[in-house]
């Protein structure tokens, strides 16, 4: 079988390795009678992503060893309601990190649901102190999303110093955070970043000029082959659901890569799924288990 002129980052192997590191210091946790770490969840209504990622995670803690909390809500919650909720976890020593699963229903600010948050119970990452002090360059909880692709970039040792990296999408969950952690003095890092979006002219030609593209418009396979440069390192966040007659489900998981056309200019390139989706579980256990061991918030 021919060689494929590009490499596929496995976001899958490497979602288990990092379990399983994970996995083996919570058991020695347990071992040494410390505290299990506990993640706990939000959920209003039963829009199916958010079913689907909010059971990932709970069944990603069963594999972990964390304790898990999944607490429910339907779409004619109050926002007081919630706001009540939101306080009783922040007070609860049981929890050590807690997500409100977005979206959340248009009359409810999620805005004002996630400044109510504690912030050193912000294993998402979107509380304006935790992403202030990822601007800073400080420690913090880093958004999921953006702290997963940082680890397949380090996985697989992509340089990344003096890259140009193209972010299309300038989202509060990946885009902002990706662009400030790729222009961080570190490693992945270092890279002259250029942030696109839906009013950037010339959008095509920059994207021609990037080492390195993280697509995460939600716009399914935008990112066609004359759009990227050969040899690119391409980073696809997309995960837009669209109908299928082929899947059991119903519908099939579309990236905002035009893979099949994209993927032979590449050096390397993620898949839809398989690619950032797991890591992005992976990182938010991360977050859990530093928030239970106090790692970053004294």
């Amino acid at each position: 079988m021919a060689e494929l002129p590009y490499k596929i980052i496995d976001g899958k192997a490497v979602a288990a390795k990092i379990k399983k590191e994970i996995a083996d210091e919570v058991a020695c946790l347990k071992k040494e009678g410390r505290k299990t770490p506990h993640l706990a969840a939000i959920l209003v209504g039963h829009d199916g992503g958010s079913e689907t990622y909010v059971a990932s995670k709970v069944r990603t803690c069963e594999e972990l060893g964390f304790e898990s909390s999944l607490i429910r809500y339907e779409d004619d919650v109050t926002e007081e309601e919630l706001l009540m909720k939101v306080e009783e976890l922040n007070n609860d020593d049981g929890i050590d990190g807690f997500i409100v699963q977005l979206p959340l229903p248009s009359r409810i600010s999620s805005q004002k649901i996630i400044e109510s948050i504690d912030y050193r119970k912000d294993v998402d990452g979107f509380h304006p102190i935790n992403v202030g002090r990822l601007a800073l360059g400080l420690p913090c909880f880093k958004s999921a999303t953006p702290a997963g692709i940082t680890e397949l970039l380090k996985h697989y040792e992509i340089e990344t110093k003096g890259k140009h990296c193209v972010i299309l999408g300038r989202s509060n969950i990946v885009g902002k955070p990706a662009a400030m952690l790729m222009m961080q003095k570190s490693s992945p890092g270092d890279c002259t970043v250029t942030v696109c979006h839906s009013h950037s002219e010339n959008l095509k030609e920059m994207c021609r000029k990037a080492d390195i593209i993280i697509a995460a418009l939600g716009v399914p396979e935008f990112v066609k082959a004359e759009m990227v440069k050969d040899g690119a390192v391409v980073i696809d966040v997309g995960t837009t659901r669209l109908p299928s007659s082929v899947t059991k489900s119903g519908y099939k998981l579309t990236g905002d890569v035009a893979f099949n056309e994209v993927a032979p200019k590449c050096s390397y390139i993620t898949p839809v799924p398989g690619g950032v989706g797991p890591m992005t579980i992976v990182s938010l256990m991360q977050n859990t288990l530093l928030a239970a061991k106090n790692g970053i918030y004294k």
